[in-house]
């Protein structure tokens, strides 16, 4: 299960971003788990949507506890979004990507309770959390999370400018798309003005009161796929994690394998 759940590519790459394992002066104590033993049990816990305490030791080794204790640690060091960038570039180096347009939008997770979370306005009030920048084809490449009574159009220059630099086939790395194609909560003037002072049409971007909702989906199609995609993660089915920045990390989780099935297609 660990080979399936961790890949040797996978493997490989990760190793490249994960901090060195801390080492006692005085020497002693148990003896650590293995990071790829940890890392395997935690796509289990990201793939499944089972609970820590759920997570059969008896087939990865580490129990739930220590998963969670190391999930903890790497997600303060940011190893995901590191991961997550290193497919990325391998993706582009391999001319992958496709930079001639992408698009932008955002999905309503079920929220208990925790950071960055608010009252859905279209549903009953309930908590939520909610942002998403994919390319042409799909793969995202920018992901962020804010309450449901947040409007979506402010999230819109943080999701672009959190956009890495990401290598491609030749010449300089590259972190701005040609065109964004976004719904019409996306229509507003400082956002097209903003969006052109980066050198990015913002055409694409439906304008309220004459655009169609049909001719909308022509291209933002690819974009409600990637969400289809992430609900694969059934941690993202709802959202239990108290600490926004664990709920990112899940989700950093589930695209970077997005990507990495991408990468070895």
């Amino acid at each position: 299960m660990v080979e399936r759940l961790v890949p040797d590519e996978l493997w490989e790459l990760f190793q490249r971003v994960v901090p060195e394992a801390p080492t006692r002066p005085q020497g002693g104590g148990r003896r650590r788990h293995g990071d790829g033993e940890v890392l395997a049990a935690i796509a289990f816990v990201a793939t499944s949507g089972c609970t820590w305490q759920q997570l059969p030791s008896a087939s990865f080794g580490p129990s739930g506890a220590t998963a969670h204790r190391r999930f903890t640690e790497w997600s303060k060091a940011r190893v995901w979004a590191k991961l997550h960038r290193l497919v990325l570039d391998e993706l582009g180096v391999r001319g992958e990507l496709d930079w001639s347009r992408c698009a932008i939008d955002s999905v309503n997770m079920r929220a208990l309770k925790g950071e960055l979370t608010g009252p859905n306005p279209v549903d009953r009030g309930k908590y939520g959390s909610k942002n998403l920048i994919t390319e042409r084809t799909g793969l995202p490449l920018s992901i962020g999370i804010s309450g449901t009574n947040v409007h979506d159009s402010q999230a819109l220059i943080p999701l672009v400018q959190g956009i890495p630099p990401i290598r491609s086939r030749r010449g300089r790395r590259r972190r701005r798309p040609g065109k964004l194609h976004g719904d019409k909560g996306y229509d507003y003037n400082h956002l097209r003005r903003w969006l052109r002072s980066r050198h990015i049409t913002p055409s694409r971007i439906a304008r309220k009161g004459t655009d169609s909702n049909q001719r909308l989906s022509r291209h933002r199609w690819t974009i409600e796929r990637t969400m289809a995609w992430l609900s694969g993660c059934r941690r993202l089915h709802r959202r239990y994690e108290r600490k926004a920045s664990h709920f990112l990390a899940f989700t950093s989780i589930a695209c970077t394998l997005i990507c990495y099935r991408r990468l070895t297609n």
